[in-house]
């Protein structure tokens, strides 16, 4: 058995007592503070105690093990699934119509300006409405894509849908460029 002792002796200042004179005086009286402790032999390993810190220890061990682990695979730019919860992809809407179906942006608004013969659904963006997709339906009797002839013919005729060149003068452009080219 090891056993071990501290003694304190300390001289306390007790309150201050007034005399008829109006100075301070302070009564020092020795206090003594003993300490002392022991350790005890274990004689029998089966009465030890678990400590709280090894329980604690084992009971998140088998936690940690006994839980489903699996990565968060959070792609670039995306919150991480850190549940397990299945993603509902928000990002795109479906929409069908008479022999057609598209994803639209989810932030994307119907429209119901109607800007091209035959159209028959138009959405556009709440920020930008040059951003816009719009579906035309056009009947036609070709049986196949070839029965529209040369690429350059079937351009001609669909080209108000691809834009034009509105500026046909001359450019005056850097060294650089070749002179009266856009």
């Amino acid at each position: 058995m090891a056993s071990t002792s501290c003694f304190l002796h300390h001289h306390a200042l007790s309150t201050p007592t007034r005399s008829s004179s109006q100075r301070h005086v302070f009564n020092i009286k020795p206090t003594q503070v003993v300490c002392r402790a022991q350790k005890q032999a274990v004689d029998d390993e089966a009465n030890v105690a678990v400590s709280r810190r090894l329980a604690l220890t084992v009971l998140i061990g088998a936690a940690a093990v006994g839980t489903k682990v699996s990565p968060a695979d959070a792609a670039y730019g995306e919150a991480a699934n850190v549940f397990g919860k299945p993603k509902t992809n928000t990002d795109f809407l479906p929409v069908t119509g008479d022999g057609f179906k598209l994803l639209v942006p989810s932030k994307w608004n119907p429209s119901k300006e109607i800007e091209y013969p035959g159209q028959v659904l138009r959405y556009e963006d709440n920020f930008d409405a040059n951003s816009n997709v719009a579906v035309m339906v056009t009947p036609t009797d070709k049986k196949s894509i070839t029965d529209f002839g040369a690429p350059e013919e079937f351009l001609s005729k669909v080209d108000y849908l691809l834009g034009k060149q509105a500026y046909f003068g001359k450019t005056d452009s850097e060294v650089r460029f070749s002179i009266a080219v856009i």
